[in-house]
């Protein structure tokens, strides 16, 4: 349902025509008139908003006899604590603090007559500016034609108000950006979910906690740069165009070719690409990319989002679950609690070393202990808890499946078994727990174990029933593979399957890929469970969405 927008709402999704605009266009006018570019230019030497606020013990009141007194503890002190009475009790003197440089977009404007209160906000935070008119002198004249959401520069001294907010005593203003278009009403802000996610450029700059949260997703990305790095892994970027979706089991995007004349996929997976590298002698190597499914959208699935696929060569599935703890808490480390370095996990030291803290995170209205090592159940173990049936009883499982309402006509015993496992398992999985050891049959690109050929050396880590990362003993055998390629179960369609047939790869395969572990992580996901997000499309920038007025 739209949400009912002001009229200043409505300015901001750019009526040209707006009352509003025609105010701000001649506030643009008068100011090109005073000599000043509406449009800015190179502001060099500008400081970071959260850099600024690190210097608040730069202050100080100096006394007239030169002592230099610090600051009250304002964290810790009463709330009726007068910080005006403070400073006279100190005696005649004044607070000094450093000259400081910053620019940034105004969020709050309080016109006071001779003397305004500017809050700006760049992408560390904001601060308050407190601009006299006796202060900047002439600049004043560009004072009075600012608006909210202009973007503006400031020099001046650091220290607080009367009332002891962090503020910018502003000794020259610098105009640098006119917003023509009226920002969303500062209470209300942007309601209407699609229409945050359609202008993203507002729902970062007005809704609380969207910025911090996609400043997160970077941090939890570089943090698992730095894990896999640290590690001796290489990073390489594979095709997005292929012309076999192999890899997985989704629906692919199809494209074509003009001048080659052929169809091609967006690739679902960035798999084959990689062991190819193996066998060329590229022993550990990963991708942090985009792939591409043309499948249904909901709170964990958009069409397009952020895969990371890793392989160790002489490693296996175990290998994969270490590395795999040892990215989830680089990426915690990251965003969470500052630790000290010697806390930091880098390299191969252990991620139990975080304050134990540190891996409790807020999820919805419970909390995630992500302490490693993870619990780690087999499939069938988990089966036989939350399903209730011996996961070997294949007529008792087809008859959970049938009252369930799962097709099982024609369908191959493991894949009735799967969609049990679906509805009745993962949905209960609290976590993060590693679910190992699946059915070999439904896990072709798998390793067998050599004890149960019917089991593969497979792992996926679910937490609070959301999958977030896959990985497997690779299968090396090229023989077994390419029969794996021909062997389409019963019951699966042909998108759901990863019998595809990819005879170059298997080509690649002969040539000799060393035993190895690979592992997948959905990234989005994962960002979701960090920051305490319930949907995909709130930690994708720009998630897919249907043209307005479809």
């Amino acid at each position: 349902m739209a949400t009912v927008m002001t009229d200043e709402a409505e300015n901001a999704n750019g009526d040209a025509n707006s009352p509003l605009e025609a105010a701000r266009r001649e506030k643009m006018a008068q100011l090109i008139a005073l000599g000043h570019d509406p449009w800015g230019g190179r502001f060099d030497n500008r400081c970071l908003i959260g850099d600024i606020r690190a210097r608040l013990d730069e202050i100080v009141f100096l006394t007239e006899a030169g002592q230099a007194i610090a600051m009250p503890d304002f964290d810790a002190a009463p709330e009726d604590f007068n910080f005006r009475q403070w400073k006279a009790d100190q005696g005649p003197g004044k607070m000094v603090g450093p000259q400081v440089r910053a620019a940034g977009r105004i969020v709050l404007h309080r016109n006071k007559g001779k003397l305004r209160f500017v809050d700006i906000r760049d992408y560390t935070g904001d601060i308050q500016l407190m601009v006299g008119q006796k202060q900047v002198g002439s600049d004043w004249s560009v004072v009075e034609q600012i608006d909210l959401g202009d973007i503006i520069g400031v020099d001046g001294m650091l220290g607080r108000s009367n009332t002891g907010e962090v503020s910018i005593f502003a000794e020259r203003i610098h105009f640098l950006t006119k917003s023509l278009a009226t920002p969303p009403d500062k209470h209300a802000g942007l309601q209407d979910v699609e229409q945050r996610q359609r202008q993203r450029h507002l729902d970062l700059t007005y809704t609380d906690g969207v910025l911090p949260r996609f400043l997160n997703r970077t941090k939890i990305v570089r943090s698992i740069r730095e894990t896999l790095n640290a590690e001796g892994f290489i990073e390489v970027e594979g095709p997005t165009l292929h012309n076999i979706a192999g890899g997985a089991a989704a629906r692919p995007f199809q494209t074509h070719h003009n001048a080659l004349d052929i169809n091609l996929t967006l690739r679902i997976a960035l798999e084959l690409h990689l062991k190819r590298l193996m066998v060329g002698g590229v022993e550990r190597v990963y991708e942090l990319g985009r792939v591409y499914r043309n499948e249904g959208i909901d709170q964990q699935h958009n069409p397009e989002f952020t895969m990371l696929e890793v392989y160790q060569a002489f490693g296996d599935y175990q290998s994969m679950m270490d590395l795999t703890e040892k990215c989830v808490a680089g990426a915690i480390a990251a965003i969470g609690a500052p630790v000290s370095p010697e806390q930091q996990p880098a390299g191969n030291q252990s991620s139990s070393r975080l304050p134990p803290e540190a891996y409790r995170l807020v999820w919805g209205d419970t909390e995630i202990d992500f302490t490693p090592p993870f619990e780690r159940r087999t499939y069938d173990d988990l089966f036989r808890e939350h399903a209730g049936v011996d996961p070997n009883d294949q007529v008792a499982i087809a008859k959970l499946a049938a009252s369930l309402g799962k097709e099982i006509a024609d369908r191959h015993p493991d894949v009735i078994k799967n969609d049990v496992f679906e509805e009745k398992v993962e949905g209960a999985l609290v976590g993060p727990i590693f679910v190992t050891d699946y059915p070999s049959s439904i896990c072709p690109l798998t390793k067998r174990k050599r004890e149960n050929p019917a089991i593969a050396e497979r792992f996926e880590l679910f937490v609070h029933g959301m999958e977030v990362a896959n990985a497997y003993t690779e299968l090396n055998d090229p023989d077994l593979q390419e029969e794996l390629f021909k062997t389409q179960l019963a019951g699966l369609d042909e998108d759901e399957s990863m019998a595809k047939m990819d005879m170059d790869f298997v080509g690649a395969l002969r040539y000799g890929m060393p035993p190895a572990g690979g592992l997948g992580i959905g990234i989005d996901r994962l960002v979701m469970l960090l920051t305490n997000t319930q949907s995909i499309r709130d930690v994708i920038l720009f998630p897919l969405l249907r043209p307005e007025g479809k």
